[in-house]
């Protein structure tokens, strides 16, 4: 480096982001695709923390927040907890051909195999079949023997939606 100049480090913290789920699914490491508005949801005076979210999206609760009210919700019996939340990797099977980890993939499409031990890897939940993301990692063969649709998939572990 030369004279006078400075290095600067910079690290960036991810911001958890608080919503309110059931305290029955309020434990820490439980992943969830957010579905939206329930209609027991109007009029709610909670609606900007718990639908704060982007549906579809795969989130795992990364904390329950220590000391926060039990709120009550006309959408879960025992009423809902504060805690903290960040999008979640999705496993999923893509066509071999481009399962490297770094690639940006989408699905191989629909299946209607649904007793397929692959199927809920071939149409994971918290992830669309338009949509393209990035492989974090190869995760190697999918449960199956065999594709009924002679499809040549990989199961990998697809980067959160919002990374």
């Amino acid at each position: 480096m030369g004279k006078g100049v400075k290095t600067l480090h910079v690290c960036t913290l991810r911001m958890a982001q608080v919503t309110l789920v059931g305290e029955r699914l309020a434990e820490e490491g439980r992943e969830f695709v957010y579905q939206g508005e329930a209609p027991g949801c109007e009029g709610c005076p909670y609606r900007d923390t718990c639908l704060n979210l982007s549906v579809g999206t795969k989130y795992r609760i990364d904390g329950v927040r220590e000391g926060a009210a039990l709120l009550e919700c006309a959408v879960h019996d025992q009423g809902v907890r504060a805690v903290e939340v960040e999008p979640a990797p999705v496993r999923a099977n893509v066509p071999s051909r481009v399962a490297y980890a770094g690639s940006s993939v989408s699905l191989a499409g629909s299946c209607p195999y649904t007793e397929c031990p692959s199927h809920e890897y071939c149409e994971p939940a918290g992830m669309d079949f338009e949509a393209e993301r990035q492989i974090a990692d190869v995760v190697g063969d999918p449960p199956h023997d065999h594709c009924m649709l002679d499809r040549d998939l990989t199961l990998v572990e697809m980067t959160p939606e919002n990374e």
